[in-house]
């Protein structure tokens, strides 16, 4: 397994992440379990997760993936081996069956991470997340800024980092981090951080072949202010493994149970796909291969985060860390992606 440091941090973490949202709904605790031990065994150390977990989020499962990840703790001891990333959930319609007051306030920030360690049975997160921005902009599928909602929010960057830094004295948090956050948001929060304000250190944005809007004004940011990437969607919802190809629905896969997770299932994005899956069938690569060995590669990505439903998934996604794609196929790639630049959100 290959490695980064977390930015601006002694901490090395596995340049594979296992993400962790499934848990608690399509996979079960037993599942969980045998994936945690599967990466672990292949050198990942480095896991993600969130209050808001598993998804799609409901009431009755809400933080059931951090309770997984602890009873994975207590029964393998390896929480000191394993570099742990969660979120606190933000405004959103969906949220509301986690609590009231949606904002990053004080009094939120406190709740969510009591209630995360004691789910996780853990003294301390060593990398907490705004899992979206409280502004109206860039989430889930959501592209731009929402202008007839702008005045909706009051700035309070400062206020959010002396909550965060509170617990960051008491030990709670090691390190904070933003998601799905634009380049203003993300220069906003670094020139808000001073001595008693702690510095961002990564960004948790979707990015993959269907998605590299990072590229635009986040990667320059990444690169002078030594934030990074955390890859989330590298596979975007499965369409890159290429198992939806020709209209398959593939049992218990995610767009069969559910169907609105449709943001990758545009007719630009399934040409998109038939590109790049025979690029991939020209070079004896699977289009997983291709896909997540892009995703490694970049410069700005400190860890890529991917999931699985199933070992046999999970091995192929781990091993994807030690492919190398060559000049030629990154041509080929910037090739693909010019005749059709980001056709997903």
């Amino acid at each position: 397994m290959d490695y980064n440091k977390l930015p601006g941090t002694q901490i090395k973490v596995s340049k594979i992440c296992l993400g962790t949202m499934t848990w608690g709904r399509q996979n079960n605790e037993h599942e969980g379990h045998e994936q945690m031990d599967f990466a672990f065994d292949q050198g990942v150390n480095f896991f993600d997760t969130a209050e808001l977990y598993p998804i799609p989020p409901r009431q009755e499962e809400q933080g059931e993936t951090e309770r997984i990840i602890g009873s994975w703790f207590k029964k393998s001891g390896h929480r000191e081996k394993i570099i742990l990333a969660s979120k606190i959930a933000g405004p959103a319609a969906f949220t509301q069956h986690i609590r009231t007051d949606k904002s990053y306030s004080k009094k939120t920030i406190d709740t969510a991470v009591e209630k995360s360690l004691k789910r996780l049975q853990t003294d301390y997160i060593d990398l907490y997340q705004l899992h979206w921005p409280e502004r109206p902009t860039n989430f889930f599928g959501k592209r731009g800024y929402d202008y007839e909602r702008g005045d909706v929010w009051e700035e309070n960057f400062e206020m959010v980092l002396e909550a965060l830094n509170a617990h960051v004295k008491k030990g709670n948090i090691r390190y904070i981090g933003l998601s799905n956050e634009t380049p203003w948001g993300t220069m906003r929060f670094l020139s808000a951080s001073n001595a008693d304000r702690p510095r961002v250190r990564t960004i948790q944005n979707p990015y993959s072949l269907l998605n590299r809007t990072f590229e635009v004004g986040n990667s320059e940011v990444c690169h002078r202010e030594d934030v990074g990437l955390l890859a989330y969607s590298p596979l975007a919802f499965g369409v890159l493994s290429g198992k939806y190809r020709n209209g398959n629905r593939p049992d218990k896969s995610r767009l069969t149970l559910f169907p609105h997770y449709d943001r990758y299932s545009s007719e630009a994005c399934t040409a998109s796909v038939e590109r790049y899956y025979q690029l991939a069938q020209e070079n004896n690569l699977t289009l997983t291969q291709l896909a997540l060995a892009f995703v490694n590669d970049r410069p700005f990505t400190t860890s890529n985060i991917i999931g699985a439903t199933n070992l046999e998934q999970l091995k192929e996604n781990i091993d994807t860390h030690a492919i190398s794609l060559s000049k030629e196929i990154l041509e080929r790639i910037e090739e693909i992606h010019t005749l059709q630049p980001n056709p997903a959100p």
